[in-house]
């Protein structure tokens, strides 16, 4: 009696169908991984430009008028720098001639 070669078993044809679909989950596994690094680099970069803009705006505040803005509010309409939502600014200034502490916090479940 002839063996039929072309016929497969149940097995054979899960095993065939099963290589494809793990190497689907992986790479949408990496590619879901990849964008959650993305968004985690961006806003820890969006935190430093915030930072960043406003001490340059401090400084420049204090170069063109010789004393440090009193408040961010003032440096905010001055300056037009726009604080998002998602973050807190601690600005506390002890005297018109001494660098103003200032640090700016992400708040927590902002994404």
């Amino acid at each position: 009696m002839k063996k039929n070669i072309y016929k497969k078993s149940a097995w054979d044809v899960f095993r065939s169908a099963l290589v494809p679909v793990i190497f689907t989950i992986a790479v949408m596994g990496m590619i879901v991984f990849g964008l959650r690094q993305t968004e985690e680099s961006s806003q820890a970069e969006g935190l430093r430009i915030l930072e960043e803009s406003i001490r340059r705006a401090i400084i420049m505040n204090y170069a063109i008028e010789g004393s440090y803005p009193g408040s961010i509010a003032e440096i905010e309409e001055k300056y037009g720098i726009i604080i998002d939502e998602r973050y807190v600014v601690h600005y506390s200034i002890f005297a018109s001639n001494i660098m103003p502490y200032m640090e700016v916090i992400e708040l927590a479940g902002t994404s």
